[in-house]
């Protein structure tokens, strides 16, 4: 009974957060329309540029500009759910702010791929049913990553192992919430938020009216799902159900 009360308490507190959250730095919404532009801006210049040779390079190159696209959403979540508010500057000062820590994550999921490759040559009839598996404990294992990266001063490695510990200890209070979410975002949207570093709902550039209210509302839940998920880490991450239930300002 105490683990529903525990869920129900800290959901309604984060719920509250985010509402307040949300209101007051609602120009977030439209970070996804500046990361389409810049991604097709980019990439369409790293096309163009590398070529031949030089094609080896655009890799690096495109995993470097995707961790700074993610940084920088990152450091904007960081202010909303710390300060309350974010300005221009933050968003210039976000490309470079957990660049690194991105790229280290990104180095180290290249690494352990490049290792399950010879497992999955040796289990070549099972290959779909593993990488599915695989995915599937990504998802649920590693969910957290994105909070931990902006919430706490952790080496890529070290951000990795805390989201091990801290699934462990809180899978219900995330997971819950996170569910219901995926599925409300799946529902509306039709978007299946699989990837754990997304920062906005790809934009089909429908120029209509009906296309770009779509994308909007979508753009609306899925920030304000992220900035729930910000306070919702805050909190589980800052307390045990222990002291919570001793503490109530947790809940408040």
């Amino acid at each position: 009974m105490d683990l529903f009360r525990d869920i129900f308490l800290i959901n309604l507190s984060a719920s509250k957060k985010a509402s307040k959250g949300f209101y007051k730095n609602w120009l977030i919404v439209f970070t996804g329309l500046a990361y389409t532009f810049l991604n097709i801006i980019i990439f369409s210049i790293t096309g163009l540029l590398f070529k031949g040779v030089l094609s080896m390079l655009a890799g690096i190159i495109v995993a470097i500009v995707t961790s700074s696209l993610i940084s920088n959403y990152f450091y904007l979540l960081y202010n909303v759910i710390k300060y309350n508010k974010f300005t221009f500057q933050d968003f210039k000062d976000g490309f470079g702010h957990f660049l690194w820590k991105v790229y280290g994550i990104f180095f180290i999921a290249w690494l352990v791929s490049f290792l399950l490759g010879g497992l999955r040559g040796i289990l070549s009839g099972s290959v779909s049913r593993l990488n599915a598996i695989i995915n599937i404990l990504i998802l649920v294992i590693f969910n957290p990553l994105p909070e931990i990266i902006y919430q706490k001063s952790l080496s890529p490695w070290e951000s990795i192992v805390y989201s091990f510990e801290f699934m462990k200890e809180n899978w219900a209070n995330w997971l819950l919430p996170n569910v219901i979410f995926f599925f409300i975002m799946y529902k509306f949207t039709g978007n299946a938020l699989t990837d754990i570093f997304t920062t906005h709902l790809n934009y089909n550039l429908d120029i209509s009216i009906l296309g770009l209210l779509k994308y909007l509302l979508g753009q609306v839940l899925f920030s304000f799902i992220m900035i729930y998920r910000g306070f919702l880490f805050e909190i589980l991450s800052t307390s045990t159900r222990r002291k919570r239930f001793y503490m109530k300002k947790f809940y408040d």
